[in-house]
């Protein structure tokens, strides 16, 4: 099976602290620095994200280059930053000077839209399309070409569910 990028929750806490953690509980903040540089530049503390990592190299998702960055730390986790740039695509808004996962998807997402509209946010912070269009979500399942593995499909009145969103 191929893997597109490592899901991954980001907060960034009051006093500057900012954390990046696999869904396993796994710290994978000293590997990605541009990820914990850009957080802390552009979003407010007091948030939580969850998101993607990735890596795109020739126009396509390179999962293995960030299982090699994984691994780095240090002086090797800034060397391969500026090798293999990960990206952060954050598709849920889970934490906004408070806990929002009891919200509707359709307010956190407009609650999520706004945030990087409001803070002009910017790669490596990206924000995952969205759509209630079934002609452009058909449209997006071609993009598996560039290494993508699928679509996630959300009630718009439900609360957050860490397991399946």
């Amino acid at each position: 099976m191929e893997k597109d990028g490592f899901r991954a929750q980001l907060a960034v806490h009051t006093g500057g602290r900012v954390l990046l953690r696999s869904r396993q509980g796994t710290d994978m903040t000293g590997s990605f620095p541009e990820i914990r540089e850009a957080a802390l530049a552009q979003l407010p503390a007091d948030t939580g994200l969850d998101g993607e990592l990735v890596v795109w190299e020739s126009g396509r998702l390179a999962f293995e280059r960030l299982q090699q960055r994984l691994a780095r730390r240090g002086a090797g986790a800034v060397e391969a930053a500026r090798r293999w740039p990960a990206h952060y695509v954050v598709f849920e808004l889970v934490h906004a000077g408070g806990d929002v996962t009891g919200w509707p998807y359709e307010r956190r997402r407009a609650a999520l839209e706004s945030l990087f509209a409001d803070r002009r946010l910017q790669a490596p912070l990206t924000l995952c399309p969205s759509t209630t269009d079934p002609a452009v979500a058909r449209g997006w399942l071609e993009w598996t070409a560039a290494g993508l593995e699928g679509l996630c499909f959300k009630r718009l009145d439900e609360p957050y569910r860490p397991a399946r969103s």
